[in-house]
């Protein structure tokens, strides 16, 4: 070897030949990442996978992937590398050790966004690109073409251009910026706004349970009562971005908080306990006790996390 040849640490890794399926390493085959490698597998890509738990990487390999003893012995198999992991501490111990000059790090592993930022910067410092990644399904969404099932991508673009097409596979592709941090955000931000849906949705049932209304009558009216409410996020949107509170408000906090007092007797009365519903009505009160009361519900947000001066 002559001193202008690169050493296999330092050499850059091929990219994908045109046209041929991008290899795939794939670190944690649990339900998600089993489905990924699935999803992988059924589209021609090769697919090399390792897992804490080996059988679980066995059972893919009877199935045409390659199942590697090691985590570092996965990651040396190919560039692209995507993890698919318990939290952020199980990717830097599946990571430690490995070799991860010239690699493509894809981690779908569910984080914060400031996992995402520290792991991006983590992966810089070894030699590494970047990106993260936020799945908007569950396990028999992906690989289904119509689910609807996406993930959120951020973090290098140069990476997520170079494989959108094999990141797109599984499941649907939504770039939302550089900041590595961005997709776990959104993918917190759309998990939190179905957290209260849900909190919302049991309380209506809890409502009914001990009277002679079947819940599946009321769940298609659920249904398409929240459907119909939806759509007030893009008016929410619109008052956030140009902070006018009272732009096109239909009912105003001072109504809505006299409201509240209706749906909180109705609790009593049906024996139900209001702690799915106090928490938002109390930051209504306060935010009326402010002043207000013309406001839309928006300004509960300033409570939340008040604009920057």
């Amino acid at each position: 070897m002559n001193d202008n040849t690169p050493s296999p640490t330092t050499a850059p890794l091929p990219a994908a030949a045109p046209g041929r399926p991008t290899p795939v390493t794939l670190l944690g085959a649990g339900a998600m990442g089993t489905a990924l490698a699935r999803a992988w597998l059924a589209a021609g890509h090769p697919v090399t996978v390792w897992n804490r738990t080996p059988v679980r990487a066995e059972r893919l390999a009877a199935e045409g992937a390659v199942a590697a003893a090691t985590p570092a012995e996965a990651v040396a198999g190919g560039r692209l590398v995507v993890l698919c992991l318990l939290d952020d501490a199980s990717v830097g111990e599946a990571l430690d050790g490995a070799d991860l000059t010239g690699r493509d790090l894809v981690n779908l592993t569910t984080g914060t966004p400031a996992e995402g930022r520290t792991r991006a910067a983590w992966a810089a410092e070894r030699g590494a690109r970047f990106l993260d990644g936020g799945i908007m399904a569950v396990p028999p969404m992906i690989g289904a073409t119509e689910s609807g099932g996406y993930v959120f991508y951020s973090g290098s673009s140069e990476l997520f251009e170079e494989h959108r097409a094999t990141l797109a596979v599984p499941a649907g592709t939504v770039y939302v910026g550089a900041d590595p941090g961005f997709a776990a955000l959104h993918d917190v931000a759309l998990l939190s706004a179905m957290s209260g849906m849900f909190a919302g949705v049991l309380h209506a049932f809890a409502l009914i349970r001990r009277e002679d209304i079947a819940p599946t009558d009321l769940a298609p009216l659920l249904v398409s009562w929240l459907g119909a409410m939806a759509p007030m996020a893009h008016q929410t949107a619109a008052q956030l971005e140009s902070g006018d509170f009272t732009e096109g408000v239909v009912s105003n906090l001072a109504m809505q908080v006299a409201g509240n007092a209706t749906l909180l007797r109705t609790a009593e009365e049906q024996g139900v306990g209001p702690e799915l519903l106090t928490p938002y009505m109390a930051l209504m009160e306060r935010r009326l006790a402010d002043g207000h009361g013309e406001e839309d519900t928006t300004g509960v947000v300033e409570l939340l996390a008040p604009r920057e001066r």
